[in-house]
């Protein structure tokens, strides 16, 4: 057999070589249409019918194989995908970082950076990323990184009572945990 790729999709494609009989494939198809096979000897017929349902599951086999290289080789891609993805947004957190920070100060309130700023963050916001919500919920570790502690009397289950450093999600998975300050009961 030789192996090519397809241009339109990448894919490769495996062509079967010509042997001077046939390909073993279209051999096992004409059993299997009832197609008469020459035999370079002559054969039984019980044995026929045997080898007929042997090539008849080494069909299936073969088809069954093929399925499940294509549902892999799918999901692969999916996962590569989903992982450069997350590459790129791991890499821009910085950045985000530093809007805030000027958002903060005040340098990033109008004009053309704020600009620049929002359509960054809806961009990325396409692409799956969002902000853990983090100041006045339940303190979840699994999604917040408690730097302080501080006793409240208002409150009855650690709560989240700001945020030092923004985190981030994208889907299920947790780009960055958010650094916060957590209120804890007296």
């Amino acid at each position: 057999m030789t192996q090519s790729v397809n241009p339109e999709e990448g894919e490769p494609v495996v062509e079967p070589v010509e042997t001077p009989e046939g390909d073993a494939l279209s051999q096992a198809e004409d059993i299997l249409n009832g197609v008469e096979v020459p035999a370079e000897e002559s054969v039984a017929p019980g044995a026929a019918a045997d080898d007929a349902a042997e090539l008849k599951n080494d069909l299936l086999r073969l088809q069954a194989e093929y399925v499940n290289y294509r549902k892999r080789v799918e999901r692969d891609r999916a996962v590569a995908g989903q992982m450069a993805v997350i590459g790129v947004l791991n890499s821009l957190l910085p950045v985000l970082d530093d809007i805030d920070a000027g958002r903060t100060h005040g340098d990033i309130v109008d004009g053309p950076f704020a600009a620049i700023a929002a359509k960054l963050e809806t961009a990325l916001a396409t692409y799956g990323l969002e902000k853990i919500d983090a100041t006045g919920v339940p303190f979840d570790p699994t999604v917040h990184e408690a730097l302080i502690q501080q006793p409240a009397a208002d409150i009855e289950v650690d709560t989240v009572s700001q945020v030092l450093r923004n985190g981030y999600k994208s889907g299920e998975r947790i780009l960055r945990a958010a650094q916060v300050i957590v209120a804890v009961p007296e």
